[in-house]
């Protein structure tokens, strides 16, 4: 089904939204991912059964979300991004089903499994109704096809129907950045037709279809699919015609590759950072001084880290615990960026690559006792006080204040409210002491402290100074005491006896 037009969608789908976001305002959300088909049932079923290994439709819905929203705002997220929302094409191959919406048919319609029309509506208004905003997942960059790439049938596709819209199939290669935007991802046995971007009728049908998505589901963000494997002039009219913040995916783990796409999208996906932290703390021979030299690196080149898409897990790439049991999930939630975070790491979800990294939630019956659910909601807490205690937070470039073998501390924050977090790979049955000067820290003397991890207090010494156990291998995260008071952060040992 065609979207109506845009005086059609604002008069038929009129609903109370909050304020739209400019890109700086989402330097302070914290963003939750979902899969769709893997989060919640309309049912609520939590026992409905969903091998990952199968690649098939699970039963997710966008009612069975909506019905799961206290869940995801009480770990803090202001943002809710969910997968691909359009139809896709039909079957099994043995690559399985489209369950993960990146395999489209026809980009005016919806994908039917998900729910209707309303149903995307309403959670949409849901999400404004608490304050919370909306970032839709799409693909411009291909179609999909289950068969051989020399026999694909375009007349199936909607509105690209014809070969003319497409390259001519031919496999990537990636030491040449144009085979990376006119050749065809995919497989043997689904092949991913890639689009002529370049042509301005592609480009005029997907202006047009942004441009009315966005209105008619009140969308505050887009993350976008292999932005990488389309060339950057067509980014600019996109943008344009889609008004709200674009998030780009440029899956490379150069900085150097990276940061020149943030000329294009509003912020992009900080692989970088991703496998340097993957890198130091998977083990404790992990290289912290990787982590510490690639950072500096990024600080350097990139245009604007606070609208990086900050991650230690998503539906691309292994779960974190598959590699250790490390809590390393403090680290990329408290660096610079905007924090990301994928369904099923707040149950410590351990599964190895795809499809194994896509577990239904449900199967956890959705704790909000796990270990790091409130780790999660702590991280959130404290990021969102030291926001609103610090004017320049979020474009204070973190750094590394100390870092060792074993150990690095990053600062976040102007002196009076900043945040600073110790982290060490030395892993669960060990413990490392760390000693911070003041000259690195900004704590004053004799200052307290609050590890809002542990909710354990710490004193300064007579000079600034701190020394820090760092007990079974976890990270702490220190704020002035003085600043939590009333805030709900450790209540416990911040509260006001003052009324």
């Amino acid at each position: 089904m065609r979207l109506p037009s845009l005086a059609a969608a604002f008069a038929l789908w009129a609903i109370p939204t909050a304020s739209a976001l400019s890109a700086a305002e989402w330097r302070s959300q914290s963003v939750y991912q979902v899969v769709t088909d893997r989060f919640a049932r309309t049912d609520l079923s939590t026992t409905a059964p969903c091998d990952p290994a199968e690649q098939v439709y699970c039963g997710g819905t966008w009612r069975g979300l909506i019905a799961k929203l206290d869940y995801i705002q009480g770990m803090g997220f202001t943002a809710v991004w969910i997968s691909p929302v359009v139809r896709q094409v039909e079957g099994n191959s043995r690559d399985g089903s489209s369950y993960h919406g990146y395999w489209a048919q026809d980009i005016w319609a919806l994908n039917a499994a998900f729910g209707e029309e309303a149903d995307l509506v309403e959670l949409s208004a849901e999400l404004h109704a608490r304050g919370m905003y909306l970032m839709v997942d799409i693909v411009t960059n291909h179609m999909a096809y289950m068969g051989c790439g020399t026999c694909v049938d375009y007349s199936q596709f909607n509105p690209f129907s014809s070969a003319s819209y497409f390259h001519t199939s031919c496999s990537i290669d990636y030491d040449s950045q144009t085979s990376v935007e006119v050749c065809w991802q995919g497989s043997d046995v689904v092949s991913l037709p890639d689009l002529r971007t370049e042509d301005d009728s592609v480009r005029s049908i997907w202006n047009e279809w942004v441009a009315e998505m966005v209105s008619k589901y009140s969308i505050d963000g887009l993350r976008v699919d292999s932005a990488k494997h389309v060339e950057t002039s067509f980014w600019s009219g996109f943008s344009d015609a889609a008004g709200v913040y674009l998030l780009g995916e440029v899956f490379h783990g150069d900085p150097l590759y990276v940061a020149p796409y943030q000329q294009y999208f509003d912020g992009v996906t900080d692989y970088a950072s991703y496998y340097w932290v993957l890198n130091a703390f998977q083990s404790p021979s992990g290289s912290i001084s990787e982590l510490v030299s690639g950072l500096d690196t990024l600080r350097g080149v990139a245009q604007d880290l606070s609208l990086y898409g900050s991650f230690l897990e998503n539906h691309d790439i292994e779960r974190f615990p598959s590699f250790t049991q490390d809590k390393a999930i403090a680290f990329t939630m408290l660096k610079d960026g905007i924090p990301i975070v994928y369904q099923g790491q707040e149950q410590h979800y351990a599964g190895s690559g795809t499809p194994h990294n896509r577990e239904a939630l449900w199967s956890s019956g959705y704790s909000e006792t796990s270990e790091l659910y409130t780790w999660i909601a702590k991280l959130n807490q404290i990021r969102n006080q030291a926001i609103a205690q610090d004017d320049g937070y979020l474009s204070y470039k973190a750094h590394p204040i100390h870092s060792d073998s074993h150990t690095i501390a990053m600062r976040k924050g102007q002196p009076g409210a900043q945040v600073v977090g110790v982290f060490t790979n030395v892993g669960a049955s060990a413990s490392a002491e760390v000693t911070l000067p003041s000259s690195a820290t900004g704590f004053e003397a004799d200052q307290a402290l609050v590890d809002v991890m542990g909710c354990t207090t710490y004193t300064t010494d007579s000079g600034g100074g701190l020394a820090i156990t760092l007990a079974d291998g976890l990270p702490v995260v220190l704020y002035p005491k003085a600043r939590l008071s009333d805030s709900g952060v450790c209540d416990e040992l911040t509260r006001s006896t003052c009324k």
